[in-house]
């Protein structure tokens, strides 16, 4: 008989399944573990051999709820020296209390080991201890199947409580959603209840109101009442005030045809008083001519210059001639001249302007007007026309178009609406620029003169602009003066190089009486004449004055030909004439300044310029028509 190593076990029973304890009870059987779960305390097992340590000692017991048993034996043979931890070591790295084997114990208490010789005594040993080990497992075994059935009862049980928790569930899934209708119920009824105040509320206040209403009412009867004697009273009262009425109607309507009445005499006088105004006009000549002299810069008397002080029509020139021979004495040549008004020195602005105002009042009956201002370089001319920005010294331009925008509002009142468009062009050697132009110079459109089917002369590619106030045609004035064309020359620290000419175009409509008019009023500031030895002009001063002069000199040419009454009238030998041949030979009425200059060294200008003013004065055109429809 070999020896064999005993290797005994201590069950403990547990409330582990019945297949976990039949792997518990298979001997000298290496247990391997399947699940994942975590390691359920075993029986503490003793090792007892004669070569091997006991390992039980090393480790801890585990304790289980379950109720002890006893610890059994189960012999094991070695395999390969390598001996598996038992389950009362597993139990004891965990810190369960587990009773340690008999064996062990005996062995502590004295017995006495047996020689190695004596191996009948170690097998009847050890078939004691095999008998008492398969005692403890059969026990063991009735253990478990207590505990299986117990296990049976325990999953009857838990299938039962289940079910009453699936059941329970249901009735609380019913009761959450009864609970929720409830609760819909209860905010349906807490709205109910508010709109049950809201109602109260409102009757209580529809019932203090129908009180309220009530008190009134009461209070608006006896008003009645009262309304009612007031009434009657009333009701005669109208019937006077009825009565009363038709005659003011009659006496309404007779007004009225009295208003007619009057605003047709008032139609027909306006007409004569037109009429009338026009026959002055031309008593007084179509071209009319004003002769205005310079005061002399230091302001003292000019010698060569004579006005008489009881004539303002004449102006006479005196020269003073030496003796060629020395024997007699100095002769004084006078030269006369005789204009339509002449203005002296300390003649005002405000003064000349009166003189023409009644011309300017013709345009808004319909005529054309042409005003312009000639004289040689310094006399005036643009002060005269233009002046300066004070009211005093305000000139002939900005006076007329105040006139005019006031007049038209007085005439509104009789029916007349007018409407305005402005323009101002420079003839600037030979050639014609727009003075209201406001792009780049490099972007100037060019002009020419066009004359129409209906003799009216337009210009190409300038600027009208319509205007409706007094300032808007200043502001297009002043915009002018800065774009005009001027110089310092010898004769004048800022000498106008251009002609100048600004037009104001009018129409006028009276729907009541179905009357239009037509009309253009036209100012010219033309450019200075001079004489080369004086000016003392070159270069592009020199160039300037040749161009002037010449367009003043087809100036003269035209007057002479209108003068002597000639079949051809050479208007388009300059720009200046074909732009003005509207106005000198046309349907218009025209009044030209002469400017003279006080000083002795301007004699023969001075001469020169009376002399043309004299021949434009002798000129007699075609009597100027109302441009009326």
């Amino acid at each position: 008989m070999s020896r064999l190593p005993v290797k005994t076990k201590r069950h403990f029973p547990s409330t582990s399944t019945g297949s976990d304890n039949d792997q518990e009870m298979i001997p000298a059987q290496k247990k391997v573990r399947t699940d994942t779960e975590p390691v359920k305390p075993q029986a503490a097992s003793t090792i007892i051999g004669s070569r091997r340590p006991v390992m039980a000692a090393r480790k801890a017991a585990v304790s289980k709820p379950a109720r002890g048993t006893e610890a059994a034996t189960v012999c094991a043979g070695p395999s390969k020296r390598i001996v598996k931890p038992s389950v009362a070591s597993a139990a004891s790295a965990r810190g369960g209390n587990v009773k340690q084997p008999v064996a062990s114990t005996s062995a502590k208490a004295g017995v006495t080991k047996r020689h190695a010789w004596d191996l009948k005594g170690k097998v009847s040993d050890m078939e004691g201890k095999i008998s008492n080990y398969k005692t403890k497992i059969k026990s063991a075994n009735q253990e478990n199947e207590v505990l299986k059935e117990t296990m049976l009862l325990n999953q009857t049980e838990v299938s039962e409580l289940k079910r009453q928790l699936e059941s329970q569930r249901r009735q609380i899934s019913e009761y959450e959603q009864e609970l929720k209708a409830l609760s819909g119920v209860q905010d349906e009824l807490e709205k109910v209840s508010g709109e049950k105040n809201t109602i109260q509320n409102e009757l209580s206040h529809l019932q203090d109101k129908y009180k309220v209403m009530e008190t009134l009412l009461k209070s608006q009867e006896t008003e009645l009442q009262t309304l009612q004697v007031k009434l009657s009273v009333q009701e005669s009262t109208l019937t006077r005030v009825q009565e009363t009425l038709r005659d003011t109607e009659e006496e309404v309507r007779s007004l009225r045809e009295r208003v007619a009445e009057q605003k047709d005499e008032l139609h027909a006088r306006e007409m004569e008083r037109r009429q009338l105004h026009n026959t002055i006009q031309e008593l007084k000549g179509n071209i009319r001519v004003f002769c205005r002299v310079r005061p002399l810069l230091d302001g003292g008397p000019s010698k060569h210059i004579q006005l008489p002080a009881s004539d303002d029509k004449t102006i006479t020139l005196a020269k003073t001639e030496e003796s060629h021979t020395g024997k007699t004495a100095d002769t004084q040549k006078n030269y006369n001249f005789s204009f339509d008004r002449v203005f002296g020195p300390v003649a005002s602005q405000q003064e000349i302007f009166e003189e023409i105002s009644l011309l300017v009042q013709s345009v808004l009956d319909g005529y054309n007007v042409c005003c312009f201002a000639y004289g040689q370089t310094g006399s005036g001319k643009t002060y005269t026309m233009v002046g300066n920005e004070f009211d005093e010294t305000r000139g002939v331009i900005p006076r007329a178009v105040q006139q005019i925008f006031r007049a038209s509002e007085k005439l509104g009142t009789q029916g007349w609406e007018f409407t305005f468009t402005a323009s101002f062009v420079e003839i600037y050697n030979e050639s014609l620029r727009d003075l209201l132009y406001t792009g780049k110079a490099k972007n100037r459109p060019e002009h020419e003169i066009r004359k129409s089917s209906t003799n009216e002369v337009t210009i190409t590619n300038l600027t009208y602009e319509h205007v409706s106030t007094e300032d808007q045609v200043l502001g297009l004035i002043a915009l002018a003066n800065e774009n005009r064309s001027t110089a310092q020359t010898s004769q004048n620290d800022l000498s106008s190089r251009s002609h100048s000419v600004f037009q104001l175009d009018i129409e006028g409509v009276n729907a009541g009486r179905d009357i239009k008019c037509k009309s253009t009023l036209c100012l010219v500031d033309l450019a200075g004449s001079e004489r080369m030895l004086k000016s003392q002009s070159q270069g592009e001063r020199f160039k300037e004055m040749t161009a002037i002069n010449g367009s003043l000199s087809n100036l003269g040419i035209v007057i002479n030909a209108l003068a002597n009454k000639e079949n051809y009238i050479p208007y388009r030998n300059s720009k200046l004439t074909y732009l003005l041949q509207g106005v000198l030979g046309g349907n218009s009425k025209t009044l030209m300044f002469v400017n003279i200059a006080p000083e002795p060294d301007s004699f023969k200008e001075t001469l020169n310029s009376l002399r043309f003013a004299s021949k434009v004065n002798d000129c007699v055109i075609g009597t100027a028509s109302a441009n009326r429809k």
